[in-house]
This record gives C-alpha cells, sequence and structure tokens, in this order.
C-alpha cells in the first residue's frame, strides 16, 4: 500500500516537474530568441517585457529543479566525509535529509506568508507586464510541499535499502 501510494506521487510529482520546467523554458527560449530575432531584423522594435519573462523563469525553474534533484540524489550534501569513514554514511545522509526537511518547512512557512503579504497588496505588480506578483510568491510554498514529499519518498528509499519508485514488481 505505501508503495504504491509513493510511487502514484512520484509519478504525479515528476509530470509537474518535467512539464513545468519544458513548458516555462519553452516561454523562455520562444520570448528570447523572438527579441533578439526582432532587435537584429528591424531597427527599433523589441519585446520589452522579454527580461522579465526570462527573469521569473529563471527564478521558477531554480526551485522547481531543487525538487528534481532530489529525486536524482543530486541535491548538495556532505559526501567526502563518508567516503573516507564509510560508518558515517547512513547518519549524514539522515541529517541531510532532515536538513532538507527542515529547509521545505521553512520554504512553505515563509513563502505562504510571503504570498499572502503579495496578495494583499494591490500595487506589488511586476515591473513591464503588471501581473499581481503573488503568483511568483506562490511558488514558494508550493515548491516546499514538492521538495518535503520528494525527500520523503526518498528518505523512505534509504531507510528501507530498496527502491520503492524503481521497483518493476507492483505491491
Amino acid at each position: 500500500m505505501l508503495k504504491k501510494t509513493f510511487r502514484t506521487l512520484d509519478r504525479s510529482l515528476l509530470f509537474i516537474e518535467e512539464w513545468s520546467l519544458f513548458s516555462a523554458v519553452c516561454v523562455a527560449l520562444i520570448t528570447a530568441m523572438a527579441n533578439v530575432i526582432l532587435r537584429k531584423a528591424t531597427d527599433n522594435l523589441s519585446l520589452y517585457w522579454s527580461d522579465e519573462v526570462v527573469r521569473k523563469v529563471i527564478y521558477f525553474s531554480t526551485y522547481i529543479g531543487c525538487v528534481a534533484a532530489v529525486r536524482s540524489r543530486s541535491l548538495i550534501r556532505i559526501d567526502a566525509l563518508p567516503q573516507i569513514i564509510p560508518v558515517l554514511k547512513k547518519p549524514l545522509t539522515l541529517f541531510s535529509h532532515l536538513v532538507a526537511l527542515l529547509f521545505s518547512g521553512i520554504m512553505i512557512k515563509l513563502g505562504w506568508s510571503m504570498t499572502l503579504m503579495m496578495y494583499h497588496d494591490e500595487y506589488a505588480l511586476t515591473t513591464t507586464l503588471r501581473i499581481p506578483e503573488w503568483y511568483f510568491y506562490a511558488v514558494l510554498p508550493l515548491f516546499g510541499v514538492m521538495l518535503f514529499l520528494r525527500t520523503l519518498i526518498v528518505m523512505v528509499e534509504d531507510w528501507t535499502g530498496r527502491s520503492i519508485i524503481n521497483d518493476e514488481k507492483a505491491s
């Protein structure tokens, strides 16, 4: 039952991670390319808002990419010491996971507070596109929840010593 829940959760998170990153990067790439082409092909025509779109995509992809890094076990952590003293591998891995859970909790709490603050500020709009800033701040608690869930999945895999999400056998 737990395996099935984790598999479903993993597939859902993977879908959100991959497609949101793909879509965001495509929007940024098309916008930046269109702006460059317009600037080079014409004398005075450009998309004045393209830089803001690219900045917001970088902001978004940084946070969602961090969640994807947890899945592939590429998140920054202490790995030199366990190679020297192998007995420290499990405790340091657990410490790394606990720090990630703490960080995700902080992101949920502070991100939610900042999102609400921006939501109630009617003047908090992006510079050129005039989009409410709270949309972008809402990424923070979303990121925190996704990071928390992804870290829990990886922790259970490390604790049990076998892959829950990559097992071919369904239980």
